[in-house]
Order: C-alpha cells, then structure tokens, then sequence
C-alpha cells in the first residue's frame, strides 16, 4: 500500500460541495456547504446558519467569510 502526501491546500480542493462548520476569532460558528475558498483563506458557503453560543441565530443563502475572520473550519462527517 503507498501512503500519497497530501498538502493543506489538496485537502481543501476535496472537501468543496461537503458540509464544513467555520468558527470566527469572535466565536461565532458558520454551518454551511463550501463553495469555494481562495489562497487568502476567504471562504464562499452555500445553505449558510450562524450559530452564536451554540443557537441557530439566522439562516443565509449564501455568505462570504473573510479569511481574517476565520479562526478554523471543520469537515463534517456525514454516514451514508
């Protein structure tokens, strides 16, 4: 079996179209389909809710995350 290496930004590529949460520096959490992200980490989602302290505060169509804002962004596993 050959292990291929993988860079951060690979990953990234794989995981548009999936479920991701992103949490902000302010803590504040957005739930949502990655659309799509750039080198500067700006992050376009698709079916977008905000979560502030763990509650469904508002529900975006879309919504643009400025990659400075972001603190990290979590795949979500889905089972099938």
């Amino acid at each position: 079996m050959s292990l291929r290496k993988q860079t951060p930004s690979d990953f990234l590529k794989q995981i548009i179209g999936r479920p991701v949460v992103v949490k902000l520096n302010s803590g504040v959490d957005y739930r949502g389909v990655l659309a799509c992200l750039d080198g500067y980490m700006n992050i376009a989602l698709e079916q977008t809710e905000e979560y502030v302290n763990g509650q469904l505060k508002n529900k975006y169509g879309d919504a643009f995350i400025r990659g400075n804002n972001g603190n990290f962004l979590v795949l979500l596993l889905t089972r099938r």
